[in-house]
């Protein structure tokens, strides 16, 4: 199967997890169908200066980013550290994060949520 990027579908989410600004979120996957139902999520995130995915806890899946373009501070369960380029986030279930753009320059990454079960 091929899906074509102007087959992917595009969402915008207002103040995220309680964050700020819109997230735009393009879904790569249809479905946990698409992941054999292994999780529910592979998607490309934008963050604009100034937008934020507010901090959460994942209680029964674990989340994964793959920062692709910009500067953001990664909250870690709490420590927040600067994550750039190239770098990848692994937040396992049971844990917390949230990530905020404070930079002038768009942020982009790739989201994986997997099921911990």
């Amino acid at each position: 199967m091929i899906r074509k990027a102007d087959e992917c579908k595009k969402e915008f989410r207002e103040k995220m997890r309680d964050g700020n600004g819109t997230v735009e979120i393009t879904n790569f996957i249809e479905g946990p169908e698409e992941l054999c139902n292994k999780g529910r999520m592979f998607s490309r995130v934008i963050l604009k200066s100034g937008c934020s995915i507010g901090f959460h806890v994942h209680e029964k899946d674990s989340e994964l980013f793959y920062i692709l373009k910009g500067e953001a501070e990664y909250n870690d369960n709490g420590e927040k550290v600067t994550v750039s380029e190239g770098d990848v986030t692994i937040c396992p279930a049971g844990t917390g994060h949230g990530i905020e753009n404070k930079s002038d320059e768009t942020v982009e990454l790739i989201a994986v949520i997997v099921y911990a079960e």
